[in-house]
């Protein structure tokens, strides 16, 4: 079984006000490398708020969003609120992003197009990096604001740029979160790191990264700079069956992302396709993450299996190990979603913190 040093493992978090400040000291009392916590603005509190807040209280553990999104912020607005936090933790700060989800969801949107996505990055990389971004005022303003040049100001700025940033000023990494080619080249193209959600299957994580080295390779970037990592339900629990049944919410939740448009991403047998099908067209957003939801229940064992890590804590440290023989440098370890039994919850991330990860360490 390999032993790893160089691989993060990664825990996720809520961000609740009274809460979030237990949570991190907790992960980082157990031996995590991060916490990561959603932004959903309808669902939970604000995560560069939680965040900041659990610098004050954790040295070590690195501190992230898992995952934010091109549309409810600004990109100026987003780079300062997780510098912000970079600079309250000592540099601990990760800005994961993807294309938008729950978030977007609760606001009756779809996830931001790939070019919007690709755009926002672009920007956003640069404002972190504190260069001057050109204005969009179309882009920017919806069409629906003018210019500041209607004020006719005797002078005013001519870029966009975070001007508070300091000299030395350590530049936050950006983690993409990506599942299918489009919005995998694009991460290639300008993420620090790439944390796929396809699964907890080799086969599914080498297709992604031969795609990501691939587009790395097309715009001249060396695809051996290229840092990978993978969002892994995981349930350890003796009883395999059984642990099948509580990481379902979780599964179900990251097997959509490879369907979310109705056509699969990435290897699948045709048994898989067609429950991957049946998830698709019985997802209910209200359930979410959710234990015992409609999705959950269509999911067959061969699907749980390959999208996430369910049974005996040495079946779940030998399934790990196989991921980090592919080179991934972040494991994200999601449970088995809300609502579930939370004594069985408790057991199983007690499982994972003193069975299985000092297995893999």
């Amino acid at each position: 079984m390999t032993k790893s040093h160089l691989t993060e493992f990664w825990t996720s978090g809520v961000g609740m006000p009274r809460s979030t400040v237990k949570q991190a000291k907790r992960a980082e009392d157990e031996g995590w490398d991060g916490i990561g916590l959603v932004d959903s603005q309808n669902l939970a509190g604000d995560p560069y708020i939680e965040l900041a807040l659990a610098a004050q209280v954790t040295d070590r553990i690195r501190l992230g969003t898992a995952v934010t999104n091109p549309l409810t912020r600004h990109p100026a607005a987003m780079a300062t609120a997780i510098a912000t936090v970079q600079a309250e933790s000592d540099g601990r700060a990760v800005l994961g992003i993807g294309r938008g989800d729950s978030a977007l969801a609760h606001l009756g949107l779809a996830p931001a197009p790939v070019t919007t996505f690709e755009r926002y990055l672009e920007r956003l990389q640069a404002y972190l990096r504190g260069e001057d971004v050109a204005f969009d005022v179309d882009l920017d303003g919806g069409g629906q604001v003018k210019a500041a040049d209607a004020l006719h100001l005797a002078g005013g700025p001519t870029a966009s740029r975070l001007r508070w940033l300091r000299d030395g000023f350590v530049k936050v990494p950006v983690d993409v979160a990506a599942t299918g080619p489009k919005v995998i080249a694009a991460a290639a193209r300008h993420g620090d790191r790439i944390t796929f959600a396809v699964g907890a299957d080799s086969e599914r994580l080498s297709w992604a990264m031969e795609v990501a080295r691939r587009a790395a390779h097309d715009v001249g970037r060396n695809p051996s700079d290229l840092a990978f990592g993978a969002y892994v339900p995981v349930y350890p629990h003796p009883d395999r069956t059984k642990a099948r049944e509580l990481i379902s919410g979780g599964v179900a939740s990251f097997a959509r992302f490879s369907i979310m448009h109705g056509s699969v991403a990435g290897p699948v047998t045709d048994d898989q396709r067609e429950t991957l099908e049946a998830v698709h067209a019985n997802y209910d957003m209200g359930s979410h993450f959710t234990h015992g939801s409609p999705q959950s229940r269509v999911l067959t064992d061969e699907v749980i299996d390959r999208f996430g890590i369910a049974g005996p804590s040495g079946y779940c440290a030998e399934r790990l190990s196989e991921l980090i023989d592919l080179g991934l440098e972040k494991i994200f370890v999601m449970g088995g979603g809300f609502r579930g039994d939370r004594s069985e919850a408790e057991a199983s991330r007690a499982r994972m913190v003193d069975e299985v990860l000092p297995e893999l360490r």
